[in-house]
């Protein structure tokens, strides 16, 4: 789980730095990586969400 935790951390990071490229510079591709980099961060929260679950079950 805290591998699953370390990789959410990059992706934010990466998240935040294309959406930032984006707005603030109009870069398209920068967008486009935003937006695919939001879709994996969706999928690890997920994840995270179930094994937090069968932890608290334990």
């Amino acid at each position: 789980m805290k591998n699953l935790v370390e990789k959410l951390n990059e992706s934010f990071k990466d998240f935040a730095k294309d959406a930032a490229a984006q707005i603030e510079n109009g870069n398209k591709a920068a967008g486009t990586r935003a937006r695919k980099v939001s879709l994996e961060i969706e999928k690890a929260l997920k994840d995270f969400r179930k094994k937090s679950i069968e932890v608290t079950k334990k």
